[in-house]
């Protein structure tokens, strides 16, 4: 594995300096054969996803394909513009006769490492915007989810030569060997933990990097909130891919007033979505891998269960769970990554403004309330890497807002423009006339300071 990535290093090397990618006429045409090549594949790829996480066609489309789509619509439209380099004003008080310009280059050779939650959103979607910025790309399919691995690379490998894109799967021995190597720009998508060990590698080579990790993103539902609206919500972003969605409500604050009717409702959603029996729905997915399933059964024992609590190992299936909790439960100190959402009550917003910044910054903070004095209250006095007010989720959806974490949560932010932007380096240029040569800068100095002090100021 590691001579086959060297190798890859190389080739990629070699074609980023032919200079092709830079031109933007040629990152167009890739950016439509990706269009191509997904339209191409896109049976096999809902076949895949269902086999390795049981999505609904809807919901493959909806969270996956769908996405990326959109996403290499709107980068068709606007890399014109984006690319362009841009002028900025020049201080002719110091720089006589000067002109200066950002010009957005590529990097060179980028990484991207995926997760197992979204195995195709999550490794295209950046896939896009490193195209869009003029780079060479080596991605990473993660190796819980081989069924839809195996059709990205099998996509990949028909529609891109290696030297431009390659795709690689493989575990734990493929990502030591391309974390050992040389990269100009490394986008990981994961667990914190795992973060730290690729920024650890990137630092070896200084190398930038971008980390999309997760965290324990909080929900909030007040006293006044529209309760009928935020059963919906939360039922539908909790659960949806079986709550293996990075920003994800992970444990659920309500205030004590309004907890027993919330909860009735709750259970109530979480029948009209998924049937009396969950586990007979086209629409409730499964865990990835069977030690995750045991991973998550874990947190039940003993466990206050409010409704579901089924649990079928071998088909790596956990029934929609809500559970009762306090806040030093096993399950409150870990991202759960699965369809079991902890409930804790309030009396005052204090004590959930508290607890939040006691711990780690999450990713995603979501508040039902309506009023807008609390509403701003909570997001002032709290942080997180983005959020929601009477909403979850969807902010994810709104290409003209970054997404990305804060903290522990993560660095760096794409989607949109801002998918272009984080592939691309900023380079800052000065043109300088040669009519005059103004000697105040050279020594000696003598009393020039005087001078050079009124100029700056």
């Amino acid at each position: 594995m590691e001579e086959l990535v060297k190798q890859i290093i190389e080739k990629q090397k070699a074609f980023f300096l032919t200079h092709q990618t830079k031109s933007v006429a040629f990152r167009i045409e890739q950016l439509k054969r990706l269009r191509i090549a997904i339209g191409a594949y896109e049976e096999r790829l809902y076949e895949a996803l269902w086999e390795d996480l049981h999505k609904s066609r809807f919901e493959a489309y909806a969270t996956e394909i769908g996405l990326v789509m959109a996403e290499i619509r709107l980068h068709l439209r606007k890399l014109h513009s984006w690319s362009k380099p841009e002028k900025v004003p020049t201080n002719q008080m110091i720089h006589f006769w000067s002109a200066s310009r950002i010009i957005k280059e590529p990097y060179g050779r980028v990484l991207i490492i995926a997760p197992w939650n979204y195995p195709f959103q999550l490794l295209i979607n950046p896939l896009v915007g490193a195209i869009s910025a003029g780079n060479c790309i080596t991605l990473k399919a993660s190796e819980y989810t081989p069924a839809t691995a195996r059709v990205m690379s099998d996509m990949i490998r028909e529609y891109f030569p290696p030297e431009y894109i390659a795709c690689l799967g493989g575990g734990r021995e493929s990502n030591q060997a391309l974390l050992a190597q040389q990269w100009d720009y490394i986008f990981f998508t994961g667990s914190p933990m795992v973060g730290k060990i690729v920024m650890e590698s990137a630092a070896r080579h200084l190398t930038p990097v971008s980390l999309e990790l997760g965290g324990k993103s909080p929900c909030i539902v007040d006293r006044d909130a529209n309760l009928e609206v935020a059963a919906n919500r939360i039922v539908w972003g909790k659960f949806l891919n079986a709550g293996q969605t990075c920003i994800a409500p992970d444990y659920l604050f309500v205030h004590y007033e309004a907890e027993n009717h919330l909860m009735e409702l709750i259970k109530d959603r979480i029948r009209k979505f998924f049937g009396e029996d969950p586990h007979e729905s086209p629409d409730f997915p499964r865990i990835a891998t069977i030690p995750k399933t045991k991973r998550l059964a874990a947190f039940l024992d003993n466990a206050k269960i409010i409704t579901g609590g089924q649990v079928l190992t071998r088909e790596r299936y956990i029934a929609p769970t809500v559970i009762k909790a306090e806040a030093s439960d096993s399950i409150m100190q870990e991202e759960i990554f699965g369809p079991i959402l902890p409930v804790m009550t309030f009396h005052d917003r204090s004590e959930v403004i508290n607890y939040v910044n006691a711990h780690p910054k999450p990713l995603a903070f979501y508040y039902f309330s309506t009023n807008r004095e609390n509403q701003e209250e909570m997001l002032l006095k709290t942080s997180s890497g983005g959020g929601c007010i009477n909403e979850v989720i969807m902010h994810i959806a709104n290409d003209k807002m970054p997404f990305g974490g804060v903290g522990n949560s993560g660095m760096g932010r794409y989607h949109g423009k801002f998918s272009f932007d984080v592939f691309s380096h900023q380079r800052a240029i000065m043109k300088k006339s040669l009519f005059a040569d103004i000697p105040l800068r050279y020594p000696p100095y003598g009393n020039k300071w005087k001078l050079i002090k009124m100029v700056i100021r």
